[in-house]
């Protein structure tokens, strides 16, 4: 089964629906005025890049790449289907995304998430590849409900698991 990752729409009816359980799960789990996951008009605007893994067509995760500045990108709506969590999907869009930013001559790569257990997988994903704690960036403030985490790239850095992109920006 080969996983395709491209550009996609975040409008799209599959992708709607999950994108609704990202933000309900964020909305259920994380604290008001915490949850700082986008919805679907969010996620639209010029500044984020969306993209979409499908295994045989059909939708299993979805992640994006927010530019803050022309060196500096964020990732974004990073979610996995429940049945595909621990089949290194999740893995791939990081890794893919990470590419894109390269491609684009980011320097660093930073993303905000949560510290409540929900989030612990994805947490340690993100540290396997390289990302470590940061100061909060952007709009992110210091509280005990989110860790920001940041990677330092170089046009030569391949995050751990080889970093090999499936589909170009």
């Amino acid at each position: 089964m080969d996983l395709t990752i491209a550009i996609d729409d975040p409008r799209a009816d599959d992708i709607g629906a999950l994108l609704a359980r990202h933000v309900a799960l964020s909305r259920e789990v994380t604290p008001a005025g915490h949850a700082h996951v986008l919805d679907v008009d969010d996620l639209s605007t010029p500044d984020i890049t969306f993209f979409s893994a499908r295994r045989d067509r059909v939708l299993v995760a979805v992640g994006a790449l927010r530019e803050l500045d022309a060196s500096h990108g964020e990732l974004k709506s990073m979610h996995t289907d429940a049945a595909m969590r621990g089949q290194g999907v999740g893995r791939a869009m990081v890794d893919h995304l990470l590419g894109v930013a390269r491609a684009r001559g980011y320097r660093r790569v930073s993303l905000e998430t949560g510290t409540m257990d929900a989030f612990a997988a994805a947490r340690s994903l993100y540290a396997k590849l390289g990302f470590r704690p940061c100061p909060p960036f952007g709009q992110y403030t210091s509280n005990p409900y989110s860790t920001c985490m940041t990677i330092e790239l170089s046009p030569t850095h391949r995050p751990a698991g080889g970093g090999r992109s499936i589909a170009s920006d």
